[in-house]
This record gives structure tokens, C-alpha cells and sequence, in this order.
């Protein structure tokens, strides 16, 4: 069954014909505006006219690829930020080592300073930790027996006196500070030598100096240094400076408040004396037995006057030396054994 077009629709020349006649169109459209230039204006015109329609059709296609750069461009930045912030933790944890390490070694330049100024033999140390009694004043060196380290030695910084080594271990040392309620000092006022015992005043940092008479010449502001009395913390050691003076006229003693000097609990590294300083020797304590004995043995000390009356015997019986003799007469016969007559006729002789 041959399938053909209704006769309405058979009216005209056939597709073929239309076809072959289109594209002849077309070719000498071609040829002309190739050769002759003639359809620029109208291709000009019919592409201002269409350029709405293009860009409405490209709409579709923008919104996709602005959506697809959206997120990937967020992604990207998102990463950028993660890098960053990764990069400046970093950049803050190296500055923050740099700074750390600026701070310890200006401390450690002003130890190596102080160790030239103190008298004697010292050995630096690092704070380990404090220790675990929050009742004690108490940190722990990395300092111990094998260094050398011995009991009860002082332990300074580059402002002064921080505390006594008062436990040692083979390779830790414990050091008790100033401000602990059982630790005490020797020390002086820096001003007029006025001097005093400062012990420490337990958690509130501080320390007082104790037996201190009212009418002691103690004034807020006077530097407190150690006065070597003890033999073992070397003389003119900063230990603190007067902050509260109490004067109480009706007790035997005032009350004076003093803030130590040194970072007693900002330190890392401390130096401690390995020696003790320089002394005179004490003189020999004095034997009260043995000081009785040689008295009882002692020969009487004898009367100037009775030691020159032999010498003057031999001149001439002087009335002192006559009188005992008239008034004892058992030695009768001494009169007649007086030397000085028969000592005259030798001289004779000899002229």
C-alpha cells in the first residue's frame, strides 16, 4: 500500500526541486558576499538582532560553569585558609620559642654576670618543678649528689639570695625558699648595718624580719642584705626590701615586712655556692677547768720593793730592815753576819 499526501497538500513543485533551488541560493549568496562583500552590512545587522537571542541561550551554560567556579573556588580558598592558619600556629609557636629563648638567655647573661661578682665557687642549675607540698616553699634543681651538691648550700640568682639546698639527692636537689615559714637568714639593713633574722612568711610570698626593737632605725624602702654572720651565705647578698614598718611601743619587739628581692618563682636556672666564704677562725673556747688548775699553779707575784732589798742589803742595814730584828730576837746572830765590814779589808787589799 503506496502511502501518498492528501491532494490538498500536492500543490506546488516538489521537495526535491525546492532543495536543488535553496541551495543554488545559497551558493551564489556565497560567491557574491566572497567575492564582492556585499552581505557584510546585513550579516552586521541580523547579528545585532539576534545577540539578545544568543546570550539568552548562553544563560543555561554560564550558570552552570559560574555555579562549577563557585565551589571549586570556595573549596580552593577554604584550603588556602587551612594552610594558613596552619602556617601561622606554626609561625606563633617559633616566635614564641624565639621570644622564650631571647628571655633565658638575657637571664643567662645576667647569672654569668653575677657569677663574676660572688666571691666564691659556683655551679648553675635549671628548675625541675616545684614539689607537690602546697603547705612548703619548695622547688627541685636538676642538680644532685654526683654534681657535687652538698647539704644546706645557698642557692642565688642575679638579684639575689632565692633559697638554701636543704634535701640532696644522687642527681636532684630540693631547695627551700626565703619565703618558707621554716627558712631563716641572717641579715643586715644596707643603710645604717642595723641587723636582724628575716624569715619567711609562708604563702603570702613575703618574709619579716624578726627581734627587731621598736625604736630600731628601719624605714620602708631600706635594701636588706645578708651579713655573713652564719659563715655560710657570703656578706652584702640582696635578700629584700622594706615594705611595712609597724612600730609597737607597748612589746618588747616590731614588726617589719619585707618582699625578697630575687625571682623566688619565676626562675628556670639558678646558680648555687658551692663553696662557703672566707672567715677568720673563731678563738679556741676557754677551759674553765683547766684555766683553775693553772691558776693553783701559778707562783705569787712578787712586791717590787721586797725584790730590790737584797741588792741594797749589802750597803748598809737600812731602819726598815733594823726594826724586825729589834722586834723578833730569835735571829740574834744576823747583825754580826752582815757582809759589809768584811767586805772592806778585799778593797784595802787591792789598793
Amino acid at each position: 500500500m503506496e502511502y501518498s499526501p492528501p491532494p490538498l497538500f500536492k500543490q506546488g513543485a516538489s521537495a526535491r526541486v525546492k532543495m536543488m533551488v535553496f541551495a543554488g541560493i545559497s551558493i551564489a549568496l556565497l560567491l557574491v558576499d566572497s567575492r564582492m562583500h556585499a552581505l557584510t552590512a546585513v550579516r552586521q545587522a541580523v547579528g545585532t538582532v539576534l545577540y539578545p537571542v544568543q546570550m539568552a541561550a548562553l544563560v543555561p551554560r554560564d550558570v552552570a560553569l559560574g555555579v562549577g567556579n563557585y565551589f571549586s573556588s570556595l573549596s580552593a580558598l577554604e584550603k588556602q585558609v587551612r594552610d594558613l592558619k596552619h602556617e601561622q600556629i606554626a609561625s606563633a609557636q617559633i616566635l614564641q620559642q624565639a621570644q622564650l629563648n631571647i628571655v633565658e638567655n638575657n637571664h643567662l647573661r645576667k647569672l654569668m654576670e653575677a657569677r663574676e661578682r660572688v666571691p666564691v665557687k659556683t655551679m648553675m642549675a635549671e628548675v625541675l618543678y616545684d614539689t607537690r607540698d602546697s603547705a612548703t616553699r619548695k622547688i627541685v634543681l636538676d642538680r644532685g649528689i654526683q654534681n657535687g651538691v652538698e647539704l644546706g648550700r645557698p642557692v642565688i640568682d642575679n638579684l639575689g639570695v632565692v633559697g638554701q639546698v636543704t634535701r640532696v639527692f644522687p642527681f636532684t636537689s630540693e631547695v627551700t625558699l626565703l619565703t618558707d615559714e621554716e627558712q631563716a637568714i641572717p641579715v643586715q639593713l644596707l643603710r645604717n648595718g642595723v641587723r636582724s633574722v628575716a624569715i619567711g612568711r609562708g604563702k603570702s610570698g613575703t618574709m619579716e624580719l624578726r627581734f627587731t626593737a621598736p625604736s630600731a632605725d628601719i624605714q620602708i624602702g631600706d635594701v636588706v642584705i645578708t651579713s655573713g654572720l652564719d659563715g655560710l651565705y657570703p656578706a652584702g647578698l640582696a635578700v629584700a626590701r622594706v615594705t611595712l614598718v609597724e612600730r609597737n611601743a607597748h612589746g618588747p619587739f616590731g614588726r617589719v615586712v619585707c618582699q625578697p628581692l630575687a625571682g623566688i618563682e619565676r626562675n628556670t636556672q639558678l646558680l648555687i655556692l658551692m663553696t662557703s666564704p672566707e672567715i677568720a677562725p673563731r678563738p679556741p673556747a676557754e677551759d674553765v677547768k683547766t684555766g683553775r688548775k693553772i691558776a693553783g699553779k701559778m707562783a705569787p707575784i712578787k712586791d717590787p720593793a721586797a725584790a730590790t732589798a737584797p741588792a741594797t742589803a749589802n750597803a748598809a742595814a737600812t731602819p726598815a730592815a733594823k726594826a724586825p730584828a729589834a722586834q723578833t730576837p730569835a735571829p740574834a746572830p744576823k747583825p754580826a753576819a752582815v757582809p759589809a765590814p768584811a767586805a772592806v779589808p778585799p778593797k784595802e787589799a787591792t789598793r
